[in-house]
């Protein structure tokens, strides 16, 4: 993806100023409500809190490494290393840990200062070297899956206690109970949510997506926030990683492959614009629901796990075409 917005983005992003940018976001909602209304009528318990409550458990991580692209095409950018970034996470944990003998309270600190290091080293490639984000991130998937054969090409384990008894602990919910993870990734959530719309690193994200060459022109930091955002995503991708960890209690080289493509359809499917400048934190919380659901009816139906690839990518085409209907209607 080029670091300059196309005439076809730029045009979309002007598109999603008024009420039409709340329709991706209400169609996601929408298609959310009707798989949830179809799963309840068809299967026994689906309706249960505590199913809903489980795919955010088993998704945390997903939403964690989701929020952080989220930043990036939000940018006008892309980020392919997040993946591999996620599963050099689970090594470096488990290395650190179980092999090294250090601390968690030492390794995770560290492990995230490593993300947001690597991620902000990407995005002053990106802007300053003027690299396009797919090959600079590209260079970055593969630095970082190859450090993780570097470390082991086995699964280490975690036995360390702080881990296993996070692991087991769980938050009561009234009459239900939710996992620590979930509640570290809505915290996320939060964070993200307020500082893209409450601060001003928040505002040059949107403006520098709408289109770059004005933000350069309104003498907005564009380098500062480039660096930023991939900075964000970093942090975000070894965050996302520490919460698999205590997920899988493990860390395994092979973690994550492909999980880039899953944050980047999740983003989509939650609204925001692939040519940046247009979109919302919260609905990447519903593109992450809706990838979840998919899985659920699908384990209901005790169907192979690859139908819910095709189900997404199915889902992907339609929210992309709808993008460029509404900019077509408007136009």
């Amino acid at each position: 993806m080029s670091t300059t917005t196309s005439p076809t983005g730029v045009r979309l992003a002007k598109v999603f100023t008024g009420r039409q940018r709340y329709v991706p976001i209400l169609a996601t909602a929408g298609v959310l409500l009707l798989m949830w209304i179809g799963g309840s009528l068809t299967y026994d318990n689906f309706a249960d809190l505590q199913v809903l409550l489980n795919v955010f458990k088993d998704n945390a991580f997903l939403l964690v490494l989701a929020v952080g692209m989220t930043f990036v095409i939000l940018s006008g950018g892309i980020d392919l290393s997040v993946g591999s970034m996620l599963a050099l996470s689970t090594m470096l944990c488990a290395w650190l840990i179980t092999e090294e003998g250090w601390s968690p309270g030492t390794v995770i600190p560290l492990v995230l200062v490593v993300g947001a290091v690597s991620g902000g080293a990407m995005g002053a490639i990106i802007h300053f070297f003027e690299v396009p984000p797919f090959i600079a991130t590209l260079a970055g998937m593969f630095l970082a899956r190859g450090l993780c054969y570097v470390i082991s090409t086995d699964s280490i384990r975690i036995s360390h206690p702080f881990f296993t008894e996070t692991a087991n602990t769980m938050v009561p919910l009234g009459d239900y109970r939710i996992d620590p993870s979930v509640v570290t990734s809505l915290i996320v959530v939060a964070i993200a949510f307020v500082v893209l719309h409450y601060t001003r690193f928040g505002r040059n994200v949107y403006a520098i997506g709408g289109n770059e060459q004005s933000a350069l022109l309104m003498g907005l930091p564009v380098a500062l926030t480039k660096v930023g955002v991939y900075a964000v995503s970093g942090l975000c991708a070894t965050g996302a990683g520490v919460l698999y960890t205590f997920y899988t209690g493990a860390g395994y080289s092979n973690t994550g492959i492909g999980m880039e493509l899953d944050a980047i359809a999740a983003v989509v499917i939650g609204g925001t614009l692939l040519t940046g400048g247009a979109g919302f934190v919260l609905g990447t919380v519903l593109g992450v629901l809706v990838f979840g659901v998919i899985q659920t009816i699908i384990q209901f139906e005790g169907l192979l796990s690859w139908w819910t690839r095709i189900a997404v990518g199915a889902l992907l085409l339609l929210f992309i075409v709808l993008q460029r209907v509404i900019g077509a209607r408007k136009t």
